[in-house]
């Protein structure tokens, strides 16, 4: 056997067997999650939510969204978080220089007027130029600043919180009613509970009414289908697992619950395009260090809901800032990397995360990039080519409709049997150019990872379909054109 050979069939066998690792954690883990899930509802009800919101036993909440030029969603979102079912919060959004008329219409739609508020400038920001109170909602308040990016933004609205606790909110985003109620209770139930995550859903294709979603269906463009399915299968398969090994490297963005004090020990949010995943690494390291005791948790509830992008420019500008935002979070910290002074953060967690998701879609990439060149030189082997797909699609494929299924039997979401073919079909398809897609994306952005360039995805306009006369904005249907 000469070099060639050895070359290709190491190549084949190292490409086989990421791809094994790579299916087989997943199926584990989403027969983990279903255990953990199921022992959730099992000891929360709803029962237990309502005799939480009339209790004298939680802990007051500041919800901070970010916002830079959301002038077509701002206003209804902010709306349902006034909406929510918790004894006591405040919603800060936090104008981070927008161009828009995003300011303007707050003003308008909450009488919002200019007020003296002394804030302690304890962790850095840009400039803050004005501070809103609205007349009509006493636990709202309007930080209107320089624009820094939403790591900056964040951390203005973290001064400017009144509470104990802080929810880091994104602007296209929509809270379950009783969202809060689920994540606010674990800081109650447990003081080492420093910060927790739910679910996050596709927002695309709902039916929004009072602020409270009244109808789900699945999305209508290929492109949101997809992403439905990609939602489902992480949260199921992934976060709820990592509880049980007290390894969760990673609160989504959209929405997380911190305790202030903590992350304010920490210094706040790091600029950097993974902000999400960048802080909870700290606070496990600052912990860890100091030997504080701690949680970090995720909560299995689809508590909220993402408007995703809807046009391939915008999503793979996010998933590029995504992937480089996860090699930015493993680099600040490598110090971790297998260390057992990191307890199972350093000797599981981090060595997932970088080998499974941050080298992954470079071997995933090159293992189809190889192909073609080992076809021309007469040295492909259709035998390891069927075992490939054999392996890495048609198991990928019962993942993804594993997924979907189970998703639904335990959340019951879709109502309709055509809404769940719908996405078992696309959880088929994404095997066939969507997913090769993605790992390329992902293979570039690893060449790039210290570029901090966020990017903007398209917004989709919000409109009112329908008025009722006891609410402002009525019934809305969040499938419409840009």
């Amino acid at each position: 056997m000469n070099i060639q050979d050895v070359l290709v069939l190491t190549l084949q066998a190292l490409i086989i067997l990421y791809f094994v690792a790579l299916n087989g954690t997943y199926t584990l883990f989403i027969l983990l999650s279903l255990k953990e899930i199921k022992k959730y509802f099992y000891f929360v009800t709803k029962h237990d939510m309502q005799a939480l919101l009339k209790s004298n036993y939680y802990r007051p909440l500041s919800i901070i969204v970010p916002a830079f030029n959301e002038e077509s969603t701002i206003v209804t979102n902010v709306r349902a978080l006034l909406s929510l079912k918790y004894p006591e919060y405040e919603v800060i959004v936090v104008n981070d220089g927008s161009t828009d008329g995003s300011l303007r219409r707050l003003v308008e739609k909450f009488r919002l007027v200019e007020i003296e508020k002394p804030i302690r400038l304890v962790l850095k920001h840009k400039k803050i130029r004005k501070v809103y109170l609205s007349l009509d909602y006493p636990n709202l308040m309007v930080v209107d600043k320089e624009n820094g990016g939403k790591t900056d933004a964040l951390n203005a609205g973290i001064n400017a919180a009144s509470f104990p606790l802080f929810c880091s909110m994104d602007a296209d985003s929509i809270l379950d009613k009783e969202g809060l109620l689920r994540t606010g209770r674990l800081f109650v139930d447990d003081k080492r509970v420093v910060a927790v995550g739910g679910i996050v859903r596709v927002l695309n294709g709902l039916e929004i009414e009072k602020g409270e979603i009244t109808h789900i269906h699945a999305p209508k463009k290929s492109i949101e289908l997809f992403q439905a399915v990609e939602y489902t299968r992480s949260f199921l398969s992934g976060r709820t697992s990592w509880n049980l090994f007290g390894s969760l490297l990673v609160l989504s963005g959209t929405y997380a619950v911190f305790r202030k004090d903590m992350v304010m020990d920490v210094g706040g949010y790091r600029k950097t395009v993974g902000e999400d995943m960048d802080l909870v690494v700290r606070l496990h390291k600052h912990c860890l260090e100091n030997e504080i005791p701690y949680k970090v948790l995720f909560v299995p509830d689809p508590v909220c809901h993402t408007q995703v992008p809807q046009d391939l420019k915008s999503l793979l500008k996010q998933r590029s800032r995504w992937h480089r935002g996860l090699l930015q979070s493993l680099a600040h910290s490598k110090e971790m990397f297998g260390r057992r002074k990191y307890g199972s953060v350093g000797t599981f967690g981090f060595p997932y995360f970088f080998f499974i998701e941050g080298l992954g879609p470079s071997v995933e990439f090159l293992g189809y990039a190889s192909l073609v060149p080992l076809y021309f030189l007469g040295l492909l082997n259709w035998q390891f080519v069927f075992l490939f797909f054999l392996v890495a699609i048609l198991w990928a494929m019962w993942i993804n409709i594993g997924s979907i299924l189970l998703d639904n039997i335990l959340y019951k979401r879709y109502k309709s049997l055509k809404d769940i073919m719908k996405l078992c079909l696309f959880g088929l398809l994404e095997m066939f150019g969507y997913r090769q897609m993605i790992a390329a994306t992902r293979f570039v952005a690893t060449f790039g990872y210290r570029n901090s360039t966020w990017g903007h995805p398209r917004r989709q306009k919000i409109a009112v379909v329908s008025l009722k006369k006891h609410t402002s904005y009525g019934k809305i249907h969040i499938d419409l054109k840009p």
